[in-house]
C-alpha cells in the first residue's frame, strides 16, 4: 500500500496539512490512531475545554448581575447533561472533519503508524478495514503527532483521584475540594470552571507567581479574580508527595506558607505539555531529536530526513493549535513545489481564565531581556463606557512599540473578551503598521475594541477618556 504524502496524526496541524495537500493535488493519507480525527484540542483539549468554560462564564455572568440588583437561584447542574452536551460539541465537528476528508478524496487509515525506515510505516491495531495491509509506503510523511500532558512519577500513583487535563475534562464529578498543581494556563482555566460549578479550588505554584512568563500588568486583574474565586493561591510552593487515602488524597506541600499535609478530594497535575517524538520509531529515519523531545525543522517545517516534515506540537513550542494549523499548510505548499515558508511576526496566545489574557508580538518581558528600548502605552477599561456597561472594568490594554519609528510590536489585552480582541492587534504587527495608523482607524463605539485605538491615543497623547497629554 502506498500513497504519495502520509500525514501521521489528525489533529489541527495534521488534517490541515492532509486538506490542503489534497487540495493541491497530491494523494493523501492520514494516520490516525484514535478513530475519530481531530486530535487532543478537539477531542479532549481546546474545544471541551472551551466548551465547559462557556458554562463558567453563564454562572459567573449571572452571580454578577447581584451588583444590578437582579438575582438568580443557585443553578441546578446535571452532570450528566453537561458531560453530553460536550460530548455531542466534539462528535458533531468530528464527524465534520470525517465528511471534508472523504469530499477530499483524503483516506483515513485508522491505526498506529510505527517507522520502520525512511519511506514506511507498520500499521499497529485500529481497525484494519481502513488498511489493506500492513505496511504504508510514501515518497513524503508529515509528522503531526502533537503532545500530551506531563505526569512525573512521583504524581503518577495510579489513583482515580489524580488526573491530568484529559480526566478533568471526563468530568466524573464535581468535586468538594480541588487542588491544582500548576499555576500555568491549562490549570487555571480547569480551576475556573470548577470553581463556578461549586468545588473549592486550591492552586499550587512551584514560581513565584501564576502564569509565568506572561507580562505581569496583564495577570494582576486575573490573580485578583482568582483569589476572589479560588480557596487558596500557594506560589512558591513544592509538593513533595501525593498519597490515595480512600476518601481522598493527601498531599504534602513545602512552601513559604503554606507546609505540611493537606487533604483534596481531587488533584488536578496540570504543569505542562510534552512532545510525542518516541516510541513510534523515529529513530530508523535520519530525523533528528533534540534534548527536549523536540523534532528539529527549519522555516519550511522539513527536518534533518528529506522524506520527512514535522509540524505542530512535536516540532517545537509555543505549543498552539493555529499555530500547527498554519505548519501544516505550509508543509503541504513545500511538497507541491510552493515558496511557503512559516514566518510569523505576531503569534498569539490566549489564555481563556476570566478575565481572559491575550497577547501577540514582542512583549514588554522580552523587550527588556533583549535590551530593547521601546515605548509602551496602556489604556485602562475604568475608562472604557463599553467595559463599565458590562460591569467589568478589570481590565487593560497595552501597545508595545518601536520608539523612532512608532510601529507596533506587540500588544497585551486582559479583560472580557481579550481573546477575540487579539486579533486585530496580529493584522496590526504583521502588516507593519504604525501606531497612529490603529489610533486613527474609526472603531465603534460602545465597544470593546475602543480600548485598541485608545491605548494607541495614549501614545499620540490624544486620548480623550483619560489624561495622558504627550510628553514634549
Amino acid at each position: 500500500m502506498h500513497s504519495q504524502v502520509v500525514v501521521l496524526g489528525g489533529g489541527p496541524g495534521g488534517y490541515a496539512a492532509a486538506f490542503m495537500a489534497a487540495d493541491l493535488g497530491m494523494e493523501v493519507a492520514i494516520v490516525e490512531a484514535d478513530p475519530r480525527l481531530g486530535g487532543t484540542c478537539l477531542l479532549r483539549g481546546c474545544i471541551p475545554s472551551k466548551a465547559l468554560l462557556h458554562v463558567a462564564k453563564v454562572i459567573s455572568e449571572a452571580g454578577d448581575m447581584a451588583d444590578w440588583g437582579i438575582e438568580f437561584d443557585k443553578p441546578k447542574i446535571d452532570v450528566d447533561k453537561v458531560r453530553a452536551r460536550k460530548e455531542k460539541i466534539i462528535e458533531t465537528l468530528s464527524d465534520g472533519l470525517a465528511s471534508l476528508a472523504v469530499r477530499r478524496n483524503v483516506k483515513r487509515i485508522h491505526a498506529r503508524g510505527v517507522f520502520v525506515d525512511s519511506n514506511t510505516l507498520e500499521l499497529e491495531g485500529g481497525n484494519p478495514e481502513t488498511y489493506e495491509s500492513k505496511r504504508l509506503t510514501f515518497d513524503h510523511c508529515i509528522l503531526a503527532t502533537g503532545s500530551v500532558p506531563a505526569m512525573p512519577k512521583a504524581f503518577d500513583i495510579g489513583s482515580p483521584r489524580v488526573f491530568d487535563s484529559t480526566g478533568a475534562l471526563a468530568l466524573a464529578d464535581i468535586p468538594g475540594s480541588l487542588l491544582v498543581v500548576g499555576g500555568g494556563y491549562i490549570g487555571l482555566e480547569m480551576g475556573t470552571f470548577y470553581a463556578e460549578l461549586g468545588a473549592n479550588v486550591s492552586v499550587v505554584e512551584l514560581t513565584d507567581g501564576l502564569l509565568p512568563g506572561a507580562d505581569r500588568d496583564l495577570v494582576k486583574p486575573l490573580i485578583k479574580r482568582v483569589h476572589e474565586r479560588f480557596l487558596g493561591i500557594h506560589t512558591g510552593t513544592k509538593v513533595v508527595g501525593l498519597k490515595d487515602v480512600g476518601e481522598c488524597v493527601e498531599v504534602e506541600f513545602e512552601g513559604p506558607e503554606h507546609n505540611g499535609v493537606h487533604k483534596y478530594d481531587r488533584v488536578l497535575i496540570s504543569i505542562g505539555r510534552r512532545p510525542v517524538s518516541g516510541g513510534f520509531g523515529l529513530e530508523n529515519t535520519k530525523v533528528t531529536v533534540n534534548e527536549r523531545g523536540f523534532v528539529e525543522t527549519d522555516d519550511q517545517q522539513r527536518t534533518s530526513d528529506p522524506s520527512i516534515l514535522a509540524i505542530g506540537d512535536v516540532a517545537g513550542e509555543p505549543m498552539l493549535a493555529h499555530k500547527a494549523a498554519v505548519e501544516g499548510k505550509v508543509a503541504a505548499e513545500v511538497l507541491a513545489g510552493e515558496p511557503a515558508a512559516f514566518d510569523v511576526q505576531a503569534m498569539p496566545a490566549v489564555v481563556f481564565t476570566d478575565p481572559e489574557i491575550a497577547w501577540a508580538g514582542l512583549t514588554a518581558e522580552e523587550a527588556k531581556q533583549q535590551g530593547r528600548a521601546v515605548n509602551i502605552a496602556q489604556y485602562p477599561w475604568q475608562a472604557s463606557g463599553r467595559a463599565m456597561a458590562n460591569g467589568r472594568t478589570d481590565g487593560l490594554t497595552k501597545w508595545i512599540i518601536e520608539p523612532e519609528t512608532e510601529r507596533v510590536l506587540g500588544c497585551g489585552i486582559v479583560g472580557n473578551g481579550a481573546g477575540e480582541l487579539i486579533s486585530e492587534a496580529v493584522l496590526a504587527i504583521e502588516m507593519g503598521c504604525h501606531i497612529r495608523d490603529i489610533a486613527e482607524s474609526i472603531h465603534p463605539h460602545p465597544t470593546l475594541s475602543e480600548t485598541i485605538a485608545f491605548a494607541g491615543e495614549v501614545h499620540l497623547g490624544t486620548a480623550t477618556e483619560v489624561y495622558r497629554p504627550k510628553r514634549k
